[in-house]
């Protein structure tokens, strides 16, 4: 990974951790932009696999729970099964923040994110 890689996955890692901690303070609307602009950075064109494979090992010391249904259910589905899970919840997020619901969307992200995770 050279040094723009390397600058797009600490600014990837920096994104997603303020938003998780606006997230559990209360501050839905900072939360999802903050996630908002991850997630654009993800889709550029200059994100490639090695900084997408490095932001999932990210996500997965994140989000690693001792209960956690979403892992349990990864195990069961195919990759095909995985992705379409993840555009339903992407898309259900968008139609959460038309609507304002903030909470909403952020949640609906964040589950997403969980599927895409390790």
């Amino acid at each position: 990974m050279n040094h723009s890689g390397g600058f797009l996955l600490a600014n990837l890692i920096k994104l997603t951790r303020s938003s998780e901690k606006k997230f559990k303070l209360g501050n839905f609307k900072g939360a999802i932009d903050d996630k908002m602009k991850a997630n654009a950075i993800l889709k550029s064109q200059s994100c490639d696999e090695k900084i997408i494979e490095k932001y999932r090992e990210e996500l997965s010391s994140l989000y690693s729970s001792k209960f956690d249904l979403i892992f349990d259910h990864k195990l069961k589905i195919d990759e095909i099964k995985r992705n379409e899970i993840v555009k339903i919840l992407e898309h259900k997020s968008r139609e959460k923040l038309k609507n304002l619901d903030y909470k909403g969307a952020i949640k609906a992200l964040r589950r997403a994110e969980k599927y895409l995770s390790n």
